[in-house]
């Protein structure tokens, strides 16, 4: 049997540190492209989208805002509702649009640069293909939704606030490249600590116990989605966080996980976190922006559609050879 000290300067130390070097290339990357505005190249696309969707001019403001600050974004949107140029149904439809463009600087910060190297080119471009085509479903169906059900009563222009996206003073380049050098630094201070421990468990499981037959158990509820015992643990730690599922699926991915399996897998995972991250995240973001009965009904909107394009994915990835 392999010895500890030679899973981890073979197996465990070589990857960590090649993750840590891509995530830190990646991130900083990134951080450079948001700290100079090219997410705003991308986010500018929402315009255009809000005319569908009988929804005013300022309301494609607000959605490209969110690309860059969820926060600000949101404050618009709240701010438009307040003031009574969109009703609720109204202010429903933008949120639900929404979900693209504040989805678009997660490929930027996240996706790309952290769990891509990761996962490697092949599961980390269909998982973040495959989430990126959930957030467009969602957008679409709230074009589609506020093309339907919005009418000039759900809107009223003479209302329109003095609403701007923050304005604050331009920083200098230096200040731009620093900032994204200790965004860099503040992440990868606290995902490397965490993936080297999470990947050293998972290998030591992996190489010392048949983990197929210790989760025989749970084999029934696995093979309903067509995935392998494996999965069971993947899925608990990946609706926790993402970044350490995606740590406990990397070496595992060839044998037992094939590509789809793996994606599936994380999928199913992002449906079980929802119940921690709406008690985590949704429920103090939402109800501070909108206050708690209307904050109740976006969670549950962006919820239940979460759900159902989620599952939809799932199901046609399983039908894939």
């Amino acid at each position: 049997m392999t010895t500890l000290p030679s899973l981890l300067l073979s197996d465990v130390l070589p990857r960590v540190l090649g993750i840590a070097l891509a995530i830190g290339v990646g991130v900083t990357l990134a951080n450079l492209a948001v700290e100079f505005g090219a997410v705003e190249y991308v986010a500018v696309l929402s315009r255009p989208l809000t005319g569908p969707a009988n929804l005013p001019d300022e309301v494609g403001t607000a959605i490209l805002t969110t690309a860059t600050s969820t926060t600000a974004g949101y404050g618009m949107l709240a701010e438009f509702r307040e003031s009574g140029l969109l009703d609720d149904r109204a202010t429903l439809v933008a949120v639900t649009i929404n979900t693209f463009f504040g989805f678009v600087q997660h490929i930027f910060t996240f996706y790309i640069p952290v769990l891509i190297p990761i996962l490697g080119l092949q599961v980390g471009v269909l998982y973040v293909g495959a989430r990126a085509g959930i957030a467009l479903a969602i957008t679409l169906t709230g074009i589609l939704g506020g093309a339907l059900l919005l009418s000039e009563r759900n809107v009223d222009p003479a209302a329109a606030p003095s609403v701007d996206a923050p304005d604050d003073e331009e920083p200098t380049r230096r200040e731009k490249v620093l900032s994204a050098l200790r965004s860099t630094w503040t992440l990868l201070r606290r995902i490397v600590p965490r993936l080297a421990i999470i990947y050293t468990v998972v290998v030591v499981l992996v190489e010392t116990y048949d983990v197929a037959e210790a989760l025989d158990f749970a084999a029934p509820l696995s093979g309903l989605l067509g995935l392998p015992p494996e999965s069971i643990p993947v899925i608990a730690v990946y609706a926790v966080d993402t970044t350490a599922g995606a740590v406990a699926i990397a070496p595992q991915l060839g044998d037992p996980f094939t590509t789809t399996q793996a994606v599936v897998a994380m999928l199913v995972g992002g449906v079980v976190s929802f119940a921690f991250s709406t008690f985590k995240r949704s429920i103090p973001f939402q109800y501070g922006i909108w206050g708690a009965e209307f904050g109740t009904k976006v969670i549950i909107v962006n919820t239940v559609l979460k759900i159902a394009f989620i599952s939809l994915t799932v199901a046609l990835l399983l039908l894939l050879p």
